[in-house]
Order: C-alpha cells, then sequence, then structure tokens
C-alpha cells in the first residue's frame, strides 16, 4: 500500500513538470494527454493586476509578481501570440559586457539570471554559453574595446582583451590574414555571454507564470 502511495505521489509531482518520467508516462497515451503549455481563458470581471503585452517582459512580470509576491490574480493580454513582438525578434546574443556602470551591473544581474533559467523555468531557453566577441578592426576600435575591458573587469565582470593569434585560436573560422579590408587587429571576450532562443524564453514565462 505505502509503494502505490509512493507511485501515486510520484506521477502526480511529475504531471507538471518536463523530465524524462513525463515523457515515458506521455509515451503510453501516445503523447495525447500532455497539460496545455499555457492557459487561454474568458477574462473575469476582476483583477489584482492587469499586464499589456504577452511578451517577455510582461511575461517575466507576471511571474516574478506571483513567485515572489504572491500575487496570483493577474490577467496577461495579448492581441497576438505569446512572444511574437519584440521578444521574438530580438537578436540571440546574451552578455554583460557594457561599458557603464550602470548597465554593467544590471546587465550582468541578467546574465545571472540567465545562467539558471532553463532549470528555474522547468523549459529549455537553449541558452549556450558559447562566448561573445567584438573584434577591432582599426587603432580606434582597439581604443575603444580595451576602455570597455577595462570599465568590466573594475566592476568584477569577466572581460579580455584577445590579440590577433588568440582571436584565431578561440574562433578559427575568422580570417586574420592582415591583406584583408578588414583586418583583425585583436578583439574583446566574455567566456559566460552566448545565445539564447528568446521566444522560447517567452513560452517558458508564460508556462511558468
Amino acid at each position: 500500500i505505502e509503494y502505490s502511495i509512493l507511485i501515486k505521489y510520484f506521477w502526480q509531482k511529475m504531471k507538471n513538470k518536463y523530465s524524462i518520467f513525463s515523457l515515458i508516462k506521455n509515451t503510453l497515451s501516445h503523447h495525447e494527454n500532455w497539460q496545455r503549455a499555457w492557459r487561454d481563458p474568458e477574462p473575469k470581471k476582476k483583477y489584482d493586476v492587469v499586464i499589456v503585452g504577452g511578451g517577455g517582459h510582461g511575461l517575466a512580470t507576471a511571474y516574478y509578481l506571483a513567485k515572489k509576491h504572491n500575487i496570483k490574480n493577474i490577467a496577461i493580454l495579448e492581441k497576438g501570440w505569446i512572444g511574437g513582438g519584440n521578444t521574438g525578434r530580438n537578436t540571440t546574443i546574451i552578455r554583460s559586457n557594457y561599458l557603464w556602470d550602470a548597465s554593467a551591473g544590471i546587465y550582468d544581474h541578467a546574465l545571472k539570471i540567465w545562467e539558471g533559467l532553463s532549470q528555474e523555468l522547468n523549459y529549455n531557453v537553449m541558452f549556450s554559453q558559447r562566448g561573445v566577441m567584438n573584434l577591432a578592426h582599426n587603432l580606434q576600435d582597439i581604443r575603444d574595446l580595451k576602455r570597455r575591458t577595462h570599465a568590466n573587469r573594475l566592476n568584477g565582470i569577466d572581460s579580455e582583451w584577445l590579440n590577433t593569434e588568440e582571436v584565431k585560436k578561440f574562433c578559427p573560422i575568422i580570417n586574420t590574414s592582415p591583406n584583408i579590408r578588414y583586418p583583425v587587429l585583436g578583439g574583446t571576450l566574455q567566456r559566460r555571454a552566448g545565445t539564447a532562443r528568446h521566444d522560447a524564453v517567452a513560452w517558458g514565462y508564460a508556462r511558468g507564470a
């Protein structure tokens, strides 16, 4: 009896969680009984919070209001589809190698959130920390990028200056010949930076909210 209760409890816990166990369970029903990722209910007459826009900002706001402030009666209004606006058109680059102190701080805080976001949301946002380089092609580029590197390091943010040989070693496909129109004279590298799929972030926050 205790074993059957344990199994029942286990399956209940796995019901809303993506895992190898939920995958096996739903295989038995030909994947026809997955819970919907997010709801699309009829509007109620009253809400504590109404958020206009079902993009990254709106969905994340709803998620953290519920998680950190226990506000659960929330409506998100979206005229199109989830993540179909600016979130779906963003570049995929995630980095915190910004020049100014305030920018460096807020973006590094965001980068730390990204590092654990797939686990937090139980949804693969496809964050890959493959590094981000900015290349220098002239003397002014070198000055600007070295200034940014030093500013980042003063803020405790990982940032490196690479010479031409080091750029080639990190990314072998880059043409570092001195004879090309815009020769590579060096570059900055943030190894913790990378790419993510932004519409997947919207879907993950929608499901979490």
